[in-house]
């Protein structure tokens, strides 16, 4: 048998492992063609019963010159270490991805999770600010 072979540049592995866990838990249970609101939801289920620390909704405001110009919210902060950002579809969009990108920026998170609830699977993504 050989070795497990273990990556030492992934940021927060066995957080990460364990909350593409729970996501895909979440997936294979309630299936595909529920409205983001559903997953959200029931992803919030699965955290809570993993006893990890999340916040939910997270607001985010968006700043120029100092000044709030509007603001968003992400759908998850977890151990105040990882966003979690739920999408509906099969397809990564830049957009997303550089919206979860800078939610990583304005807070200094470093790891990001964007997630597609997909007809066929679960597709994610790491997104990472160094």
């Amino acid at each position: 048998m050989g070795k497990l072979l273990r990556r030492e540049d992934l940021i927060y592995p066995e957080l990460s492992y364990q909350l593409i866990g729970i996501l895909f838990d979440v997936y294979n249970k309630l299936g595909y063609g529920h409205s983001e609101k559903v997953y959200q939801k029931a992803v919030a289920v699965a955290l809570k019963n993993s006893n990890l620390k999340f916040k939910e909704q997270v607001y985010a405001p968006l700043k120029y010159e100092n000044e709030r110009i509007g603001s968003n919210y992400f759908d998850f902060l977890v151990e105040n270490k990882v966003v979690i950002e739920l999408k509906k579809g099969d397809r990564f969009i830049k957009a997303h991805i550089e919206q979860v990108y800078q939610y990583l920026k304005f807070f200094n998170f470093k790891l990001g999770l964007l997630v597609y609830f997909a007809p066929r699977n679960l597709h994610f993504k790491r997104i990472v600010n160094l």
